[in-house]
Formats: structure tokens, sequence, C-alpha cells
């Protein structure tokens, strides 16, 4: 074996004190789980342990065949011997070679399909879980999962399940070919091969140590200059003359990383002479036991099968080393695999229902919405709507209004079940939208935001996002009634312009716009507007809600606004404080009430002289 054979696994060999503490415990069950995503590829799986199978026989053969040559074809001088066996030896390899080269793909296949498989199995139940899944979960985290955590898997089952098993059946092979030449040698190296191991593992410790020390100083520069080269960091250094500062922070942060790069380099030095001195112990204890036996007690032991027994021994040290190791192995692996069942487990809280309500017929659906005693609560500690009714009748409107945090945002997500109510019931033509199929009740419910998100592609893909089949004229006709279609028509490209990563190639007013083109090209039955003109210039805003106001009166809308000529549109006025709706009405009325909505109308909606004179008349 090659001094350095075992240097390979280091940074992997020791668990970390959060792995340790975090260490998943393996049952029958979560094993179970585990090997039915590798039921559905139970022949390759056979033809992969044959491959291994036969792989570690041939690759032993050369060093059993190297006893024959030396004894029958150079001691016994039979040179069409020491031919056929040295040709017999090279094809075994060749021969080993090709058959590793086999197991290697159909390891791979295995593992690319069964990560396909997990990919998809996660990706469509994340699509499954609620907003409250996305709001309460960091967004890396989830990322995270979906890649690397399903790539481990990959590294699962080509490193850790196949070095089990290969390494097993080497280790067997090895010791009944060892048992056959001689008992008492094959003992001694069976004794002696666990003691090699142990410098390896004092080596290893020491180096990962060290790598991990050398790892968080080299994050500490990349803080540094990823704080100090920007621009902004730049221009904070120079104001404030930290210039000496910084270099010497970084001068020193450099020199410790320096120092711990040469202090690993050092202990791999120091490693493999430990290593090469103790992969030459073993040999020498079994040629002078050999030499003890073959001399004085046994003479039918020959020097070819001394140094079989001596080429068997060295092709035991890997797999005896990688097995010790395997243990940590194996705890990540099934730390990964809780962590990735953790997601899978997680239960769907909007579920669509099995035989859902789809209301097709002749009239279509109306988009009337109402509300029956609604609560809900993310946490039940803290409620955020309670006792919530009202009814709005199909081709109105109404509008919503209160403090920031009342729950106004809230009861519009509670429509198209982006949450399910913790009490009461929401209502769409009718139904309880609980009962209704997911699928139908979204296409038939717009709804536009404040964060508007669009791809980063073209406006027409955009666009056709939401109706792939649209055609031109569907598209334009969407871009006039969104008052946009003059800003494409101005575009070199027109609507293959590109809107860039999340529109931002574009201004807000031109992304809102588009945003509620692209809702319209729905043509939903209900329409909401969540706070659409909050973040706007006045002129971005008022091209809006030129874009806005004949949709209002033209079919069922639910409007979350602070402009008044918005709120003035509806046909009704919901006062929500504290998860209430505490007053309702219309305009004049409630500013004569003196109240919630009075208040919010003296210091919240801002009254442009145009729209005072509406007002007014």
């Amino acid at each position: 074996m090659p001094p350095g054979g075992p240097v390979g696994h280091f940074g992997r060999g020791y668990l970390t004190d959060e792995e340790k503490q975090n260490r998943p415990k393996v049952t029958f069950s979560l094993l179970k789980r585990i090997f039915s995503y590798l039921a559905p590829y139970w022949k390759q799986l056979v033809l992969v342990l044959l491959c291994i199978v036969v792989s570690s026989v041939f690759t032993l053969m050369p060093s059993v065949l190297t006893g024959r040559i030396i004894d029958e074809g150079l001691i016994g001088k039979n040179l069409p011997m020491l031919i056929r066996l040295i040709i017999l030896s090279l094809l075994v390899t060749l021969g080993a070679n090709l058959i590793g080269v086999l197991e290697s793909y159909m390891n791979t296949w295995i593992a690319q399909h069964i990560t396909f498989d997990m990919r998809n199995q996660m990706f469509r139940h994340l699509q499954e879980m609620s907003q409250r899944f996305f709001t309460s979960n960091n967004q890396g985290d989830i990322i995270t999962r979906m890649t690397s955590d399903i790539d481990g898997v990959k590294s699962t089952i080509t490193n850790t399940f196949s070095s089990i098993l290969s390494n097993t059946i080497t280790l067997i092979v090895a010791l009944i070919a060892m048992y056959q030449k001689n008992w008492i040698l094959a003992t001694i190296g069976i004794i002696i091969v666990p003691l090699f191991a142990i410098p390896t593992r004092a080596a290893g410790k020491t180096r990962w140590t060290l790598t991990r020390e050398a790892q968080e100083s080299n994050d500490e520069i990349n803080g540094i200059l990823n704080e100090t080269m920007s621009v902004s960091g730049q221009t904070l250094v120079k104001l404030f003359c930290r210039e000496d500062y910084e270099y010497e922070r970084y001068k020193n942060a450099n020199k410790r990383m320096i120092a711990l790069n040469i202090r690993e380099s050092m202990a791999g030095r120091w490693f493999r002479v430990v290593i090469s001195t103790f992969a030459s112990i073993g040999p020498m204890l079994l040629y002078l036991a050999g030499g003890i036996l073959m001399m004085k007690y046994d003479s039918s032991l020959t020097v070819g099968d001394i140094t079989v027994l001596v080429a068997l021994l060295g092709r035991m040290y890997g797999p005896v080393n990688q097995l010790l190791n395997i243990q940590v192995d194996w705890i990540r692996s099934m730390a990964l695999f809780t962590r990735l069942f953790e997601y899978y487990d997680m239960p769907v809280e909007v579920p669509n229902p099995k035989y859902g309500v789809t209301m097709r017929n002749a009239d279509g659906t109306k988009g009337s919405v109402e509300f029956r005693h609604v609560d809900f609560y993310y946490e039940p500690e803290r409620q955020i709507l309670k006792d919530v009714s009202f009814k709005l009748e199909s081709g109105r409107s109404v509008a919503i209004v209160g403090p920031s945090g009342s729950g106004k945002s809230t009861m519009i997500n509670l429509i198209p079940r982006l949450y399910d109510v913790t009490g009461g019931a929401v209502l769409f033509d009718g139904v309880d939208v609980r009962k209704i199929d997911l699928h139908f009740l979204r296409d038939h419910i717009g709804v536009v935001t404040q964060d508007t998100y669009l791809f980063n592609g073209t406006i027409r893909e955009n666009l056709l996002y939401v109706k792939p089949e649209a055609t031109e004229a569907e598209l334009i006709e969407a871009c006039e009634k969104a008052n946009v279609y003059d800003f494409i028509e101005g575009q070199e490209k027109g609507l293959d312009t590109v809107v860039g990563n999340r529109g931002l190639k574009l201004s807000g007013g031109e992304k809102q716009r588009i945003s509620i083109a692209r809702v319209l090209l729905k043509n939903p039955s209900l329409l909401i507007f969540d706070e659409a003109t909050s973040a706007l210039d006045s002129i971005s805003e008022a091209k809006i809600q030129a874009a806005i106001d004949p949709l209002v009166n033209s079919r069922t809308s639910i409007l979350i606004a602070h402009r008044l000529s918005t709120i003035l549109a509806a046909d009704e006025i919901l006062v929500v404080k504290d998860g209430q709706i505490v007053e309702r009405g219309v305009h004049k009325d409630l500013v004569d009430l003196g109240g919630v909505y009075t208040e919010l109308y003296n210091t919240q909606f801002k009254v442009m002289p145009d729209e005072k004179k509406t007002e007014e008349e």
C-alpha cells in the first residue's frame, strides 16, 4: 500500500461537536425508509453487488499469483509457466479494472436516479406547503435541503454504502486467502492491521483540528475583505481615516492563517513518516515469522507463500482503515437522511380536498366572498383576526383600511387559501373555500401585491406564465387595460424586452402595471389589490390608479389602499383594527363618526387637490 494511502480520508474522519450532539437515532424504521428508495433499483443493486464481489476477488488474485510466479516461475526456472502466470496476472488486473468501471457506472447511475426521485418528491412536497412554511423557515435552509443535502445522498450511496460492501468483501477474501496459505502468519497479520490504524486516527484528528482552525481564519480574512473592499466599506474607511487599523487587522488575520497552514502541512508530513514506518513493520514481522517457520518448523512454507501473505497484508491496510472510520460517515449519512425526512414529514397545512368542488356551470363563477366569524392566528398565543364577518356580493367592491399590522393582508390571504382559517369559514360563491379544488379556486382569483415579482426573462414570458396559450391580441389587450402598453410599444423589442432579475431593469410603476396585466390575463372572477401603489412615486401611482379604477368598476374587487381616491371608488369601506372590523360604511358616514377611520383620514390618507374636489362633490 502506498505510504500516504489513508490521507485522503482526512477532513471527514471525525465528528464535530454539533454532529456529536445531534447524532441521529438509527432505528429499523429509519433504515427501512432509506432502503425504500433503493428498492425500485434492486436489479441494478444486485449487479453492483456482483461487480464488487468479482472485482474484490480479481483485485487480490495478482497478489496470490505472485507466490506462484516466484515459486513455480522464478525459483522453479519454468519460463513458459512464468509467462503464463504473468499474462494471467495482467488479464486479471485488467478484468478487475473493467469490472470496477462497470461498478462505478452502475453506482453513479443508481445514485443519480435516487437523487432525481428525491428532488422531485421534495419539490412537489414543498409546492404543497402553505405560506406559513415559507415565512417561518429560512430560505437558505430550504434551498440547502433541496441541493446540497440531497447531493449528499448521492455521496452516501456511491461512497458510504459501496465502501462498506467493497471493503468488507475485500477483507473476507483476503483473510480466506491468507488462512489457506498459513494460519499462523494470517493470525499475526490480523493482530498487526488494527495497530496500523492508531497513528492514522491520531494524525487525522490533529489535521482535522488544524484544517478547521485554518478555515475559520480564512473566513475571517474573507469577512474583512468583503467589508473593506466594497464601495460602501471603502467610503467609510476613508471618511474615518481607518486605513492603518484595517491594514493591521488584515495582516494579523493573514499571519494566523499562514501559521496554521504551515502546521497543517507539517502534520501531514510527519504523519506520512509514521505511516510509512508502520507500513513496513507488518511485512518485516511476516518475513521474520515466515522465515522462522520455513527454516525451523514447516518445510512446506515457500518463499512465494510468504510473499503472498505480505502482499495480502498490504491489501488489508486500506479497507481496515476505511472501515474503522466508516462509523463517522455512517452517522453523517443517517443525519443527512434524518434532515431530509424532517421536511418530507412536514404536514400539508392547506390540503387540496380529494373531491374538491369546481362549480363549473353555464354562468361560471361570480366571485362573491363571505367571511363568517373568521378567526386566525399564526401562533395560538397571538390572535391575528377575531370574529371577522362581512359579505361582498358579485360585481361590487370593498376597500379594507386600518393601521399597519391590523390584519388587512391576512384577511385577503385567507381567500385563495395561502393560509387556512383557525375558526369560522371563508366562502367563495357560497362554498367554503376548504371544499373547493385549490387550483380552481386560485385560478379564479387575481391578486396584485405591493411586492411585485417578475421572473428574469422578457415581458412576454412573464405574461405568458399565467396563461401559456394566450394570443398576441390577448397580451396587448391586457397590457392596454393595465395602462402599460404605451410603455411596451416604446421599447425597441416591445413585448420581448428583458426585464432583468426580479424586474430590476424596470421602474416600480412599470413592474406593477405589468403585474396587473399578468393578473388580467387570468380573467379572474375576483380581483384583489393589496396596497398596489404604496411604494411608488406620484406619477407612477396615478398611472396605476388609472388602470385600477375601471377594473374595480367592472368586476368583484377587494382593495387594501392608502390612497383616498381608491377608497372612494369602493362600494363599501371596512375599517380593521387589532384584527376586528370596528367600522364599516361609506366615506362620508365614516368620517362623521369621529372614530378610527376619521383618525386615519386626518393622519394617513393624504388629500390631494383633485381628491378633495372629488370628496366635496
